[in-house]
């Protein structure tokens, strides 16, 4: 079953790889005016695609954040194990 499971899992995470198509990550204006000042010699294409970067990486600093608050708040301290030395019966 659990093979199943991990199987499963990576199908689903891997399975848009094999199944997606090229796409555009930008709108067709944003696309003419980035080649256009490339052409020129602006820099305005490095400018951008530095903002999608930032744009990107901010959720998953906030969700580290988010995640280390958490551990630190919730986690527990001096916990002690009181575990019974008789032996149990499971049938």
């Amino acid at each position: 079953m659990k093979v199943l499971k991990i199987t499963l899992v990576l199908f689903i995470l891997l399975s848009p790889l094999f199944v997606s198509k090229a796409s555009k990550a930008q709108c067709a204006m944003c696309q003419a005016t980035v080649e256009s000042n490339l052409k020129g010699g602006g820099s305005t294409g490095k400018s951008l695609n530095a903002g999608i970067v930032y744009l990107l990486i901010a959720p998953y600093i906030a969700m580290v954040g988010i995640g280390f608050l958490w551990y630190k708040k919730y986690r527990k301290k001096d916990v002690v194990i009181d575990i019974k030395s008789e032996k149990i019966n499971l049938n």
